[in-house]
């Protein structure tokens, strides 16, 4: 899917197609663009996008091998950057990740949106709404609204697994948790390690802002980025990093839980095993075959022995709840 947003002076115009050669008919270079590729993973169509901006062909490949942020210093053509976003979408305690590229140019930006990013379709819907005077702006200020929006996807996200832990965290405090409450925190925990990734790159991106000179990026831009953003990656980092520790300490103490629910089992077959064990030997010894055991002539040696017997276990059961065992 091909989703085309012209910044005219006056109005946003979107036009959607599947067909590449339609959509590239429909750009009008005098304009100010924002192309969007979702679920598009055509090799041949990404080669013309790049032709038809005039960027240079290694782009292609870039896109396709999910390379990271890349300035080259040979070929200044554009600003690109790959991402990988935790979305709110959970499916099976798993956090589904959206993949793509960001190419920014001097009067365009191009999505390329493996899996459809939620939040710049909230922003596509908000610019229709609320049209943003590009003129004035510039395609820069754009691409600190997506920024923008990604970062507030990461509170919905966080605040998400905040509700979820709270949850666990008493399954896990009142030992009424098993081994699937382990195993929903650990896949929790697994699916949320690409969120590392994305700071890092927001990170990069933001190093590269203060040092390096980006045509493609205004001075006021840079400020905002710098000035709105650059605290708020800090605080959603390092809240990132406690939502982990929570869920590590939540595993350690539920191994704990069920290492210990394991040994009162163990524990109780141990007992269980003491107990019979001197009646088996019973069993056992009148069992033997011999002529002349002297109690079996006796009236009184079976119901001795059963006595004897019941009398083992009742001690033996008695004396292990004395000690707490049972």
């Amino acid at each position: 899917m091909l989703i085309l947003l012209t910044f005219y002076p006056d109005n946003l115009e979107i036009f959607t197609h599947r067909d590449i050669d339609t959509v590239l008919k429909r750009i009008d270079a005098s304009q100010n663009i924002w192309l969007r590729c979702v679920h598009f993973r055509d090799r041949t169509g990404t080669a013309k996008i790049i032709k038809h901006f005039q960027l240079n062909p290694s782009r292609v490949n870039m896109i396709f091998n999910h390379s990271p942020l890349g300035i080259d210093e040979n070929v200044e053509d554009c600003l690109f950057d790959s991402y990988e976003i935790l979305t709110a979408q959970i499916k099976n305690h798993q956090f589904e990740v959206a993949r793509g590229n960001i190419v920014v140019g001097k009067n365009f930006i191009i999505t390329f949106e493996i899996t459809e990013l939620k939040v710049l379709s909230i922003l596509a819907n908000n610019l229709q709404k609320h049209p943003l005077d590009i003129k004035k702006w510039g395609m820069d200020y754009l691409f600190y609204l997506i920024f923008k929006e990604i970062l507030h996807n990461y509170h919905t996200v966080f605040d998400y697994i905040s509700r979820k832990l709270d949850d666990l965290e008493d399954e896990v405090l009142d030992d009424s948790g098993d081994e699937s409450t382990y195993q929903r925190i650990a896949t929790m925990r697994q699916s949320t390690r690409s969120g590392r990734r994305n700071f890092q790159s927001i990170k990069s991106l933001m190093a590269i802002m203060d040092y390096e000179d980006l045509q493609w990026i205004a001075q006021p831009v840079k400020e905002l980025f710098q000035e709105e953003l650059a605290h708020q990656v800090d605080k959603l980092w390092q809240e990132y990093q406690a939502l982990r520790a929570w869920m590590s300490e939540l595993m350690e103490i539920q191994r704990d839980n069920i290492a210990s629910k394991t040994g009162e089992r163990i524990n109780r077959l141990t007992i269980l095993s003491t107990v019979f064990l001197p009646i088996t030997f019973m069993s056992g010894f009148y069992g033997m075959n011999f002529k002349y055991m002297p109690e079996l002539e006796q009236p009184w040696a079976y119901p001795a022995v059963i006595g004897v017997m019941a009398l083992i276990v009742i001690s033996s059961i008695a004396y292990a709840k004395k000690q707490r065992w049972l």
